[in-house]
Formats: C-alpha cells, structure tokens, sequence
C-alpha cells in the first residue's frame, strides 16, 4: 500500500506539470525547455519558506506561485519576441543558468548537498502535511484543482485565443490581438502553477537538490505532454501517468540498475519516435486524417 501511495502521489505531482506545461506547449506551441528551472525555483522557495520563515501552507504556496510568476515574466519579456528554435534555445539557456545558480548559491541553496529537513507543514492549523496518506489526499485535491482551473482555461475566451494562435498566428494578428501578450499570460500561468508541483514534490520528499532539476527533467515533462497528447487536458493526464509507471514496470523486470535506467531512455526515445511518427497528437490527443 505505500508503494502504491507513493506512485500515486508521484502521478498527482506529474499531472500537475504536465497539465500546467501543456497550455504552452499543446496551446500556444511554445516549446520549451526551461521547465524543470522553474519547477526548481519553486522547490527551494518552498524550502526557505518553510525553514526560515515558518509558513505555513497557503502563504507559501503563494509566494511560491507569486516568485515563480515574476521571474517567468522577466524570462517571457525578451523571450517572446523570439520564435521557433531560438524560443528553443533562449529557455534552454535559462535552464542552464538556473541550474547553475543552485549549485552555486551556497549560502542559500547548500550546493550539491541540498537542503533537507523540509517540513512538516500546518494547514491553517487544522493539521500538518505529514505522513503519506495525507500527502496522497493533499496531491490528488491539488491535482484535481489544477486539473479543474486549466479546463476552465482551455474552454475559456482566452483558451480559445490561444487556439487560434497555434494554428494561424499572423491571421490572429490581422484580427487586432496581441499574440505577444497572449504567450506571454500563458506562460506566467503555466509557470506559476508548476509551484505547486514543487511545494507537493519539496514537503513529500523532505529533501532538494540540483540534480533533481536538471535539463533531463525539462526534456521529461515535454515527452510526458507529448506522448499524452498536446493540447487537451485528458493528454497531459495520461502523459504524467504513462512517464511514472513505465519506469515502474521496468523496474520490476529485475534489470541491474546500472542497465535499466539507460534502458528506461532508449524506451522512451522510441516510444516518442513511434508516438510522433503514427500519433503525432499524442495517444489522447486529437487524430487528424
């Protein structure tokens, strides 16, 4: 049973950053590579919420979304101005530097050795965020709220807008919208909400460091939305549930871990090959004849 609470908490987790990336990569067809700096950022302004100042849950969850928010401003300002692969590259190298500043801002960050003694949390004083069964309940209503807010988006004036964006940008221009500001709203939100992966993965786990936050998984996230399917919510769904239980599965074949876990990237490299050649929508994505 906590093998299986914990997987499921791992999904809830993973649904969230799916879902929250989706909305730029499946909407807006931004790709993007910097997503694991942000889920980053917001799992070390978890941690120093906790540990230094005390917070409990909502504050902090708040100025995790808030922090992440501004800094995805700062990053979509020069960025939205670049398209295709130098959008690409801009948050590849955004990734690169937040990644090296956590290994290097010591005084804050601990380098390489992480900070741990995350939590336990207060819920408005009613409970603490402590124990896997919580943990489990917490994940899947957070989930479940971020999985109901995108829905919102996604059928919403705006999501509609981002729609039209992804298919014909320069005709949506030549309707008097401002296409620049519309990428830049999606991807403020899809960062922010990625906070709230982080504040579940940092106070689950206790424990943060770099390494847990590198390109590889940026490039993680991105096959979960793709392989699930871009551009609907039930796709980034079955995308985060596809990327943590097929590791699983090939864990229990018995492989030497020094031969599964290249084996776990060969598979996932072919299975996005086979996906883009004969689904390229994804598995629940929409199939175009």
């Amino acid at each position: 049973m906590g093998y299986l609470s914990h997987i499921i908490i791992l999904i809830n987790i993973y649904v969230i950053l799916t879902v929250a990336t989706g909305l730029i990569v499946g909407l807006s067809r931004m790709i993007s590579l910097g997503q694991a700096a942000f889920y980053g950022i917001g799992a070390y302004i978890t941690a120093l919420c906790i540990i230094l100042l005390d917070l409990s849950l909502l504050p902090s969850l708040i100025l995790v979304m808030l922090v992440n928010g501004l800094i995805s401003l700062l990053i979509a300002i020069p960025s939205m101005r670049l398209k295709g692969d130098y959008f690409i590259l801009a948050t590849l190298a955004f990734q690169f530097i937040i990644f090296s500043l956590l290994n290097n801002l010591t005084s804050l960050t601990k380098g390489s050795l992480g900070i741990s003694g995350i939590g336990p949390v207060s819920f408005l004083g009613l409970f603490d965020l402590n124990g896997q069964q919580v943990f489990l309940l917490v994940s899947a209503i957070m989930a479940a709220i971020v999985v109901y807010i995108f829905y919102k988006i996604y059928h919403s004036p705006y999501g509609t807008a981002l729609k039209a964006l992804r298919e014909d940008e320069i005709a949506l221009q030549t309707m008097g919208r401002n296409t620049r500001r519309l990428k830049m709203l999606a991807f403020i939100i899809s960062s922010a909400f990625i906070g709230w992966a982080s504040y579940i993965f940092a106070t689950y786990m206790t424990f943060i460091y770099p390494g847990g936050f590198h390109l590889e998984e940026s490039i993680f996230i991105l096959i979960a939305v793709l392989v699930g399917g871009s551009g609907t919510i039930r796709g980034s769904i079955a995308g985060a549930v596809f990327v943590i239980v097929v590791p699983e599965l090939l864990r229990m074949t018995g492989l030497p871990d020094n031969i599964a876990a290249p084996m776990k990237q060969i598979f996932f490299g072919l299975i996005l090959i086979i996906i883009m050649r004969y689904r390229p929508n994804g598995l629940m994505g929409e199939l175009k004849l």
